[in-house]
């Protein structure tokens, strides 16, 4: 396979990492959010269900205003380009609202911390469809080389996989009363530091990302309401029939959907299960099991994907690593021993190339896509295929929530008692193991036989640049908004 990128298409190394310190708030929000969660039943005493609400609500919102986004910042002309004047307001409102929506008490009831935090976290999620989907776009318009998609988005993603490597410190400053009299009053304040900082870095890409290689187009004509709405629900319509973006989109669902629904567990099996439910006595090794298991990403997942993909093509890639990935699951059965917890850490480097191979791969993968769609409509909707591909990501992770809570209550978990039933620690490791495997298992199925490889994605981009080349002529039915 040829690996050499032409001059247009190679992304200056500034640029990517430019675009790499956006993933970096891109994925430190969510990594954040994810650890201070255990706050809401761990500390405010919040049931399950409840927190399997907070999870699930803001994503039925997403489920419209994400593709809203998408054909929006699509079809915006402004003098600083589509995406950043979005990117810019997204990062400021995703970082004020991540303050506010930890400024909870114990003292308040469970229902008024309940509607204090979902309304928060309702406008949290808003800022970050606005910030993520033009940000996403970005990545996707950076090049139109098959390669050079691959470099920026494994560069991106090192920069990103910090965030899961940081984010598991969090739970010693919550936790360790030298820093904090309770976990309560250490999110209060942490979460000025932590949304603060990641509102700086949303900006970055807002600021100084500039580099594009997508052709500039012609300003649209003004449509009315009804208009709009009908290009709106069509562009999603023939989005989501495009067969390669639905196998990615398919493949992601499950193996994200899988990892997130039991990734809270790890934090519960190392306090309850290997250490009797004492916080105190677990101390460092949440918090060393979520950023060695990152530490491989960075320094062994992500080369080795980056490597194979552009060696052995992105197909491959995906379905070996994430074949590695099964191995990982199944030997924490034998991982998290209470007598040697140090062997939880043998697992971590074959469990890390599931999520830390995933998205490196599928944004790709989905840049490919949009050329595509393009040969196929005329049209270019990077913005629409990133709106729709992270809101099933995000949806996925609304589900996993609701599902964490839910099979926390299946298997008799009490989040008032420190000690919990044999049978429920031996359901929670269990629960730990199958439904990552089962949800990867039925990705590598949908994903065997994707055909969107070097040859079909290089003869694509041909056929564009001969289109672009002879202005061939199109009909009004196959021209873009932008265009007509």
């Amino acid at each position: 396979m040829t690996n050499h990128s032409s001059a247009k298409d190679r992304i200056p190394l500034d640029q990517k990492i430019a675009f790499g310190i956006g993933m970096l708030a891109n994925q430190m929000f969510p990594a954040a959010l994810g650890i201070f969660m255990v706050l809401l039943v761990e500390s405010l005493g919040m049931s399950p269900l409840l927190w399997s609400l907070i999870f699930f609500i803001p994503k039925l919102i997403d489920a419209i205003t994400d593709p809203l986004m998408g054909y929006i910042s699509d079809h915006t002309v402004s003098r600083w380009g589509k995406r950043r004047p979005y990117v810019f307001i997204g990062a400021l409102i995703s970082g004020f609202s991540f303050v506010m929506m930890w400024q909870l008490s114990a003292d308040n009831s469970e229902m008024y911390n309940f509607y204090y935090f979902l309304s928060w976290c309702c406008i949290f999620w808003v800022g970050m469809t606005i910030f993520s989907v033009p940000y996403v776009a970005m990545g996707y318009e950076m090049s139109s080389d098959f390669h050079e998609r691959t470099r920026l988005m494994a560069v991106a993603q090192w920069i990103g996989q910090w965030a899961w490597i940081i984010a598991p410190w969090f739970w010693i400053i919550l936790y360790d009363p030298s820093w904090f009299a309770s976990a309560t009053e250490g999110a209060r304040t942490l979460s000025l530091w932590v949304g603060g900082a990641c509102m700086m870095l949303a900006l970055v890409p807002a600021i100084f990302c500039t580099f594009t290689n997508t052709e500039d187009q012609p300003v649209q004509d003004s449509k009315n309401f009804s208009e709009t709405m009908a290009d709106f629900i069509s562009g999603i319509g023939i989005t989501l029939r495009n067969k390669p973006f639905q196998k990615i989109c398919i493949a992601t669902f499950f193996i994200f959907n899988a990892f997130q629904t039991v990734a809270a567990f790890s934090w519960f099996i190392i306090v309850y299960y290997m250490n009797e439910g004492d916080t105190a006595q677990a101390g460092m090794w949440p918090t060393l099991f979520g950023s060695v298991g990152a530490l491989f990403t960075c320094f062994l997942v992500i080369p080795i994907v980056n490597w194979l993909a552009q060696t052995y093509g992105k197909r491959f890639t995906f379905l070996f690593s994430q074949s590695v990935s099964l191995v990982g699951y199944i030997l924490f059965w034998w991982g998290f021993s209470p007598e040697k917890p140090w062997m939880m850490f043998i697992p971590l480097p074959l469990f890390a190339f599931g999520i830390g191979g995933l998205f490196t791969i599928m944004m790709s993968m989905t840049a490919d896509i949009c050329d595509l769609d393009e040969l196929q409509t005329g049209e270019r909707r990077e913005g629409t295929f990133g709106a729709i591909y992270w809101w099933m990501v995000k949806f996925g992770a609304a589900i996993a929530g609701a599902g964490s809570g839910l099979i926390l209550s299946l298997i008799g978990f009490d989040q008032n008692a420190a000690v919990q039933s044999d049978e429920t620690l031996a359901l929670l490791r269990l629960s730990y193991i199958l439904i990552p495997t089962v949800g990867t298992s039925i990705a590598i199925y949908v994903m065997r036989d994707y055909d969107l490889d070097e040859q079909r994605a290089n003869d694509i981009r041909a056929q564009l640049q001969e289109k672009q080349a002879q202005k061939v002529p199109m009909t009004n039915a196959t021209l873009s908004p932008a265009q007509l």
